[in-house]
């Protein structure tokens, strides 16, 4: 069973991920009756505005699912200190400026996810921080995923600009063997577009093709496989 809190400022937002984390729980006992929830089923145990004070968060508690705003009110600090290396921590946001950096706070696991994530994005999400796995998109995490990923030391040098949000998602593109027009269309933009995208990747990595941009941005933490 993962026990989850959402943290949420806005009531509507709270009662619709809980709604969302218990379609989670439906689909794990969707195969019939059972004698005990398993334990990849869902619970929603608490629903928070903000997290002030150490207690509470209730000691059973597995994930945090918070949403941006209510991260940025910086309440949790003293509540972490007294659970430290217990709970997963699984941040919504809706822009790449808005996510945090999140390296050497005492999360367990963590991820980053889109505020427009599906029912089944943001509950696979629930259980993979729970199961100490990073989770997120280059789109979110941008510049900070190589920091958050190997911690406050890396052996690549700092880019000397780093990749635009726009990039990024080219970026990851590239890594799926799109070409320039499938990018097109997925990104709902034009074909020269595209390719002065790939061209500004290749310049700010120091990469020749395709290939190189690719292995470069798997190499800084860029690209997830």
């Amino acid at each position: 069973m993962i026990n989850v809190v959402i943290v949420a400022p806005v009531f509507a937002v709270r009662a619709g991920l809980r709604a969302m984390l218990a379609a989670g729980r439906a689909e794990t006992n969707a195969g019939g009756a059972v004698s005990a929830p398993p334990a990849s089923a869902i619970n929603v145990i608490w629903e928070a505005v903000a997290l002030s004070e150490p207690g509470a968060i209730p000691p059973e508690a597995d994930v945090l699912v918070m949403t941006v705003e209510a991260f940025h009110k910086g309440l949790l600090s003293r509540a972490l200190l007294h659970r430290e290396g217990h709970l997963a921590l699984l941040l919504l946001a809706d822009r790449l400026q808005a996510v945090p950096n999140l390296a050497g706070l005492p999360w367990r696991a963590w991820g980053v996810l889109s505020v427009d994530s599906s029912v089944e994005e943001l509950v696979a999400a629930v259980r993979a921080v729970h199961e100490g796995l990073l989770v997120g998109t280059p789109a979110l995490l941008g510049p900070w995923l190589p920091r958050l990923l190997v911690g406050e030391t890396t052996d690549a040098e700092p880019l000397p600009e780093p990749l635009t949000e726009r990039e990024l998602q080219v970026l990851q593109l590239l890594a799926q063997g799109l070409a320039n027009k499938q990018i097109a269309v997925a990104l709902s933009i034009s074909d020269h577009t595209v390719k002065f995208h790939v061209a500004s990747i290749y310049g700010k990595l120091g990469a020749a093709n395709r290939t190189e941009a690719v292995r470069m941005g798997v190499q800084r933490g860029l690209v997830l496989l």
